[in-house]
């Protein structure tokens, strides 16, 4: 089973693009700090610029957040990222001449449903600012 990274990645990326130090906003420094590559840091910086996440100027390696880290939220960045956005997928692939076979699909969309809206709404109310608070008091506590 393969699982997406976007979110994570994308979240990394704007909480670098807050706390790193002026000149190290290139795609390829982001990239190393990501671990992927820079064309993927691209990728997910240009959907997070057209979703009013990010700012950035062509030939400039100066992205900003299009606004403050504290009105970023979480699902927001999700919805700029994820092009499928069910967080759970039914298999669908069963046999319909099985008595569970035949009814749980409909009897799992229905239940993942309810885990989706729960989750969309904790993401709605985790922001950037969040991250990058919890990011730097860790970095601290290292350093300690």
């Amino acid at each position: 089973m393969k699982y997406s990274h976007k979110l994570s990645d994308a979240i990394h990326i704007l909480v670098y693009v807050q706390i790193a130090p002026t000149g190290q906003l290139d795609s390829a420094t982001i990239a190393n700090s990501v671990e992927a590559n820079p064309s993927v840091v691209r990728r997910l910086m240009a959907a997070m610029k057209k979703a009013g996440l990010l700012m950035s100027r062509a030939g400039t390696a100066e992205p900003r957040l299009a606004r403050p880290a504290s009105q970023i939220t979480l699902q927001a960045v999700f919805h700029a990222v994820e092009m499928n956005h069910d967080l759970l997928h039914v298999d669908p692939q069963t046999n319909i001449d099985c008595p569970v076979g035949a009814n749980i699909q409909q009897a799992l969309d229905e239940a993942y449903a309810r885990v989706q809206q729960a989750a969309e709404a904790e993401l709605a109310k985790l922001t950037v600012q969040d991250i990058v608070d919890r990011v730097q008091g860790l970095r601290q506590a290292r350093v300690s």
